[in-house]
């Protein structure tokens, strides 16, 4: 008698009876279902979505409730958006997050709207008040930091000097930070620990500030500064730096970025960071890119295009000049009105020679290694776009990823040079509030100050670039990143460069999917896809429906990463919450707990 079903109708019968199974029966079960509110995808071609469900840490499905309740099992849980907006995880596309810790464990010198300090008497109290809180932090590294002061900001328009903070310690060193990270103050006993007086030797790239009398009055600019900050840091040890990186990646995940990025470190720095990730006090993923100026061997060696807990080597970082608003960027011309003692023509200053940066583009072209260059003037820009010519003339093209980081004073020639070399622009908005005035008043005056970050220019051409916050520079304030971006409104209320403005879905991929492929990871992160990583921040409200002008009041609800709750806001308009699914016992009560930061 023959077999009424052969082994391939044995297979068939199969198949179809799984395809006429019920849903729950057919569907892979997920482990979360999002709903309830805006979710917005950074996907063209499904820009929004009504809910997300996930599974083992990816994204499982997007779509209409109804379809995806088919993947809804006994163990799933439902996540409440309570009409909330969900988006991709912020992909930081340049910022200092193991440094990012020294900005949130330092005396907050910063001037309004993220600090009170507006001239020398306020950055004196806030030290003092930073000091009667920290005495026992104080007495272990022997070192009193402060962050973020800004000469533009202060009533006297000066840098403080070592008499001013000798009166607040002349005994303990204290050691001051510009906001941009260039320039830093110390007093007399932190110059004597750093062992800076008349005699010391100026290294290439740095400034030592002297008084009347000769004698250094403790103001330090770029290489010399960057000397005598790792001198005075040293005392805080390792478990110090550790402090850094676990305060940094809680900063960021505060912010809504699930992916940060260490844009400048020393080996230490990394192993630091490797190490804190392996103990579990790092909920972000931390790209690293060490100084190509420092220990090329230790880049060969240590990058990687995959995460081990969550930190990887991805490249090569280049500094080739300092700060615009510090008049230590390398223009191509004079700056328009400097507040300061320049001479004539004054047009700023390289930090590495045209010999290292040709040579380290060469390098990292040749060993297909990406190479972060930091370049702010004009003139930082014309070296680094030559140097990058010559390596892909002599190494041939390849996929290398190139990044100019801020590019803040950029021509539009160069721009297009850019787009010819296929360089990413990961550009800095955020210096249309912070000093755009400045820039139209003293650095490059009021033509050249509309276009500065010229994030119009870019778009014209049809090209992605990512926008940045530098933390710790600036707050990693994802909102107010967004709002420079769309607005370009400084803090008296003018508007720099109209033209040179971008709508707000614009501005959410370059802070998603374009810093995604900055990062080589457009296939991982970046976007609400399936397949994607289960990383997701959540906004008060929807940024594409709200007046452009309010997208800095819209606050960060909450931070997932990997389908994982690693930052909630305490006090929040409205919380996210975690509810039973419709009909269903919530089982994996552990899993769903949040950490309150």
């Amino acid at each position: 008698m023959r077999h009424l079903f052969h082994p391939m109708s044995q297979a068939l019968a199969l198949s179809l009876s799984t395809f006429f199974a019920s849903p729950t029966q057919a569907q892979v079960i997920a482990d979360t279902i999002y709903s309830d509110g805006t979710i917005l995808t950074i996907d063209d071609a499904s820009p929004r979505a009504e809910a997300l469900a996930t599974k083992d840490g990816r994204i499982l499905a997007v779509g209409p409730l109804a379809d995806l309740l088919a993947h809804q099992g006994e163990s799933t849980r439902a996540y409440d958006l309570d009409g909330r907006t969900m988006l991709p995880g912020f992909v930081d596309s340049h910022g200092h997050v193991v440094m990012g810790g020294l900005q949130a464990l330092s005396a907050n010198l910063l001037a309004p709207p993220d600090g009170e300090v507006t001239d020398i008497a306020s950055l004196q109290e806030a030290l003092r008040s930073w000091m009667a809180d920290n005495q026992d932090a104080i007495d272990a590294a022997n070192l009193i930091v402060g962050f973020g002061y800004d000469q533009s900001q202060l009533a006297e328009l000066r840098h403080p000097t070592k008499e001013d903070l000798d009166a607040v310690s002349a005994d303990v060193p204290i050691i001051i930070v510009h906001q941009s990270g260039h320039f830093g103050a110390a007093n007399s006993a932190a110059l004597a620990k750093a062992d800076i007086t008349k005699r010391t030797p100026v290294p290439p790239g740095g400034v030592i500030r002297y008084g009347d009398d000769g004698e250094p009055d403790g103001v330090l600019e770029e290489n010399a500064f960057f000397l005598a900050l790792g001198t005075l840091l040293g005392g805080i040890g390792e478990e110090g730096f550790k402090d850094f990186a676990r305060a940094g990646a809680k900063l960021w995940a505060s912010f809504g970025y699930t992916t940060a990025q260490e844009g400048r470190a020393t080996p230490q720095v990394a192993a630091i960071a490797r190490e804190v990730a392996a103990e579990g006090g790092i909920d972000v993923d931390v790209v690293v890119y060490p100084d190509v100026l420092v220990d090329r061997d230790f880049i060969l060696a240590n990058r990687s295009d995959t995460y081990e807990n969550g930190v990887r080597i991805g490249g090569a970082k280049l500094t080739i000049d300092g700060s615009p608003q510090g008049f230590t960027a390398l223009r191509d011309r004079p700056y328009f009105d400097p507040v300061g003692s320049y001479p004539p023509g004054y047009a700023g200053y390289a930090s590495a020679s045209p010999e290292q940066v040709v040579d380290a583009i060469d390098w990292a072209f040749e060993n297909d290694v990406q190479i972060l260059t930091h370049a702010n003037g004009e003139g930082a820009s014309d070296m680094l776009l030559a140097a990058i010519d010559a390596a892909e003339k002599a190494h041939g093209p390849a996929d290398r990823r190139p990044v100019l980081i801020h590019g803040q004073f950029l021509r539009e020639d160069q721009v297009d040079a850019l787009q010819r070399l296929d360089v990413f622009p990961s550009l800095f908005p955020m210096h249309t509030f912070y000093w755009g005035d400045w820039h139209r008043d003293r650095t490059v005056g009021p033509v050249n100050a509309e276009n500065i970050s010229p994030t119009g220019w870019v778009r014209q051409r049809g090209m992605m670039f990512g926008t940045h916050h530098d933390a710790p520079v600036a707050f990693p304030d994802s909102m107010r990143v967004l709002s420079a971006t769309v607005t370009r409104r400084t803090r008296s209320g003018d508007i720099l460069g109209p033209h040179q403005r971008v709508d707000v879905m614009t501005a959410l991929k370059a802070m998603t999917l374009w810093s995604a492929y900055q990062h080589f990871e457009e296939d991982e992160k970046g976007s609400l896809e399936v397949g994607k990583l289960a990383d997701f921040v959540i906004l008060s409200g929807d940024p594409t429906a709200v007046d452009p002008e309010t997208l800095d009041a819209l606050k960060v609800v909450a931070t997932i990463k990997t389908d994982r709750e690693i930052y909630r806001a305490k006090d929040g308009p409205q919380k996210a919450r975690l509810v039973p699914p419709v009909g269903h016992h919530v089982l994996d009560v552990a899993h769903a707990a949040s950490r309150e930061n």
